[in-house]
């Protein structure tokens, strides 16, 4: 009866029902084959997350293998340390982790162990800084940077030296710096304004007690592979080296970066 209702319709009407049935079977078309293209690229994301994964998986039991062996003693290419190459260290530590007073002290025992003498700890918000009595309370053989420059006989110039610095501190000095060059160039009414230079700023550092010296090596410690704010003026020439998070830290990784360090040829620009 449909047939014959159908049938009664112009041919004109009869090409345009024929139409309509040729485009839904093409949006099916389409539809599925939508359908199919997002399910095949879910499953190539999943095999490449997973190639991923496990690439990065490998690579962790490689570098925990390789540290063990370098603890160990095993690789001899890490034993010839010319640790005279590494006057001043700076170990920049996530905020957070820099509460875990036992693995700070724990990496400086190593860092003394391995002939360091001179180490610079830093974090964002100063958390180092306000540990630094607790922490000198573990090392029996630590002193403060301050304390270790003077010109004291009965000081033992073996002991290792730390400074303690924060994100404040940069921008304190990077202040006062500023406020002595405008006071000391841009306050006079006739005499000639001098165009400034990074000698002039290195200076003006100096003088306001923050120009201290650029570490040779800067170990990161933390998820964020920059230095979080460390003074810019102190790291011109300063190989920075991301050794991951401190609550992971390795004595073979910390070896293995100072090794690295102290057998790369330097040249260093002017």
């Amino acid at each position: 009866m449909l047939i014959s209702y159908f049938s009664q319709f112009p041919p004109k009407f009869s090409a345009w029902f024929q139409i309509m049935d040729l485009g839904d079977e093409m949006q099916k078309v389409l539809y599925w084959t939508a359908q199919i293209g997002n399910t095949g690229l879910l499953i190539l994301w999943h095999i490449i997350h997973f190639i991923i994964s496990l690439w990065y998986f490998l690579a962790g039991i490689a570098h925990a293998l390789e540290s063990y062996l370098i603890s160990a003693g095993l690789l001899k290419r890490y034993k010839a340390l010319n640790i005279g190459k590494v006057r001043y260290l700076a170990i920049v530590v996530d905020s957070e982790e820099a509460h875990d007073t036992a693995k700070v002290t724990e990496l400086l025992h190593w860092l003394a162990a391995i002939g360091v003498k001179h180490v610079c700890l830093y974090d964002t918000e100063g958390v180092l800084k306000k540990s630094k009595e607790a922490i000198l309370e573990r090392l029996s053989n630590a002193k403060l940077s301050e304390d270790t420059t003077r010109n004291d006989p009965l000081l033992d110039k073996s002991q290792l030296s730390l400074e303690f610095a924060s994100f404040s501190d940069g921008k304190e000095a990077v202040a006062k710096a500023a406020s002595l060059l405008f006071g000391k160039y841009y306050l006079g009414g006739d005499q000639e304004k001098p165009i400034l230079t990074e000698s002039h700023v290195a200076e003006a550092l100096r003088a306001v007690g923050s120009g201290g010296p650029d570490p040779d090596l800067l170990l990161v410690y933390g998820q964020a592979r920059c230095h979080l704010g460390f003074p810019a003026w102190r790291i011109r020439y300063t190989e920075i080296v991301h050794v991951g998070p401190l609550k992971s830290m390795k004595y073979g990784s910390l070896l293995k970066a100072i090794c690295k360090f102290t057998m790369v040829r330097q040249n260093y620009g002017k």
